[in-house]
């Protein structure tokens, strides 16, 4: 698979968008946060980009 086809979410937290991984192959649907620091701090809203 091409990394241009890769599949994308948005992370709830920081808004970051971010690409299916090797490591999420088998849990991509269970996959929220772009990052363990975001999983950590998902009561936090999305900073506006300024």
């Amino acid at each position: 698979m091409k990394k241009a086809h890769l599949p994308c979410k948005r992370c709830p937290v920081c808004g970051f968008p971010f690409n299916w991984r090797k490591k999420w192959e088998k849990n991509w649907d269970n996959v929220i946060y772009c990052s363990e620091r975001c999983r950590r701090n998902k009561t936090s809203s999305p900073e506006k980009p300024s």
